[in-house]
């Protein structure tokens, strides 16, 4: 088991991407994230991870879905990754 030394959040891949995409992070211990897509206005489109993880390395898909499963259009999107400590 290789523990991170530090919290990291990777470039997603592929980008741009069409249908889906890969975000990739790790986690130096473990603890509650949220991990949310926004639109270049900053208005929240779907919130991908909400919970406790366990420290090490992730990866979560985005299928270009908003909220309510409705693909989103085409553009720029934003993920923020916030975490309990």
């Amino acid at each position: 088991l290789c523990i991170p030394k530090e919290y990291k959040i990777s470039q997603n891949y592929p980008n741009p991407f069409n249908p889906t995409t890969d975000i990739s992070f790790s986690l130096r211990e473990d603890q509650k994230i949220n991990l949310s897509i926004y639109n270049v206005k900053g208005q929240h489109v779907k919130t991908l991870v909400d919970s406790k993880l366990d420290s090490g390395n992730h990866v979560t898909t985005w299928y270009g879905l908003n909220e309510k499963g409705q693909h989103v259009g085409t553009g720029i999107y934003f993920y923020k990754l916030e975490s309990s400590t």
